[in-house]
């Protein structure tokens, strides 16, 4: 049996909406992967914690704050002083493609803005960890 795919879903910062990380979390659990909710107000301390805790194959960071630029690197950094090279880190929220770009160049994976379909999200997911197998 394949092993199933596990997801920590975030909301960092101090942004308190949590509307779409729910329905991302919700269509993800629908299709067939383990998620882990951390709630509202995580810290990318908090995030690499956990993840690193649950075993995850995937975090995926909501932001609507404009945080992006700062979160994102610092997950990012934190994972590599830990010597965790084999997580997929993507996310969502209000990012514009320029951010986009940038956040892709030091090693974040796919970013998906308001409207995404969460079909495009579970595929994209079960492709990347199809692809990037962890010991």
């Amino acid at each position: 049996m394949d092993k199933k795919i596990r997801v920590l879903i975030a909301k960092a910062g101090l942004d308190g909406h949590d509307r779409g990380a729910k329905v991302i979390a919700a269509a993800l659990r629908d299709a067939g992967m383990e998620v882990i909710y951390t709630g509202l107000r995580q810290t990318p301390e908090m995030i690499v914690e956990a993840a690193i805790q649950e075993d995850v194959d995937v975090i995926g960071v909501s932001i609507l704050s404009g945080a992006h630029m700062t979160i994102f690197p610092k997950i990012v950094n934190l994972l590599k002083e830990r010597g965790v090279n084999d997580i997929l880190i993507t996310g969502g929220g209000i990012i514009p493609a320029d951010d986009i770009e940038k956040l892709k160049s030091i090693g974040v994976g796919e970013l998906f803005t308001p409207g995404a379909s969460t079909e495009d999200i579970v595929n994209y997911i079960k492709k990347w960890v199809n692809e990037n197998p962890r010991n």
